[in-house]
């Protein structure tokens, strides 16, 4: 009587995600935070920071995680208005690039197989606070609209409120709206993987046991 194959005999996936997949998603981030950074609406909500923390807890490599904030920045930036001084271009690219290490530390769990939500919305809502006053503070310090007073620095926080009152809920929807599609797309790719994969292997089993049995 034939020997029934045993289905966990069968390895249909890798622990870690294709080349093929990481690059579609590599060039989908870059495309989502420069699209999206463009539409600038007026309640100042990007995908910005949302991208940063999926590079992070996505790609096994740092670099090429800062890899997504840093070229879309430099590319959006080609269709936005110009910064007013060198310095407050490193802030911002600091800014939005630092998020990635909240995804490199293992904060965010494994978006294929375990993504830990109410740590995506907490780590979503952080960058945009510490972005705030960085920029609000860079833009005091580098530009005569305010005197460099403890005043003229308060004045200058308390004019750019309007611009970042709903960044952080903005920060938070893109955040668990991005991990939950790019769960979705893992899902999508390893279901296609076992399709392709499946059949080999089965192939590969029926094989071994054959030899076996008439060794």
């Amino acid at each position: 009587m034939p020997e029934k194959i045993s289905p966990t005999a069968v390895t249909l996936s890798s622990d870690r995600p294709s080349t093929v997949f990481l690059v579609v998603t590599w060039l989908f981030l870059v495309t989502l935070a420069v699209v999206g950074r463009a539409w600038q609406p007026g309640w100042n909500i990007t995908p910005m920071t949302a991208v940063a923390l999926a590079a992070g807890a996505m790609f096994p490599s740092t670099l090429v995680a800062a890899s997504v904030p840093v070229v879309s920045l430099a590319f959006g930036n080609l269709f936005l208005q110009p910064y007013d001084h060198p310095l407050f271009a490193v802030i911002m690219f600091a800014g939005f690039t630092w998020p990635i290490l909240l995804g490199r530390f293992g904060l965010l769990g494994d978006i294929r197989h375990g993504t830990r939500w109410l740590n995506v919305a907490i780590c979503g809502a952080v960058p945009s606070l510490i972005v705030y006053p960085l920029a609000d503070a860079a833009h005091w310090l580098l530009t005569d609209m305010y005197p460099k007073t403890a005043e003229g620095l308060a004045a200058c926080l308390t004019a750019g409120l309007p611009f970042y009152r709903w960044a952080p809920a903005g920060d938070v929807a893109w955040s668990l709206g991005l991990f939950g599609l790019l769960a979705g797309m893992a899902s999508v790719a390893n279901a296609l993987a076992v399709r392709r994969l499946a059949p080999a292997s089965v192939a590969c089993e029926t094989s071994r046991l054959t030899d076996g049995r008439q060794g």
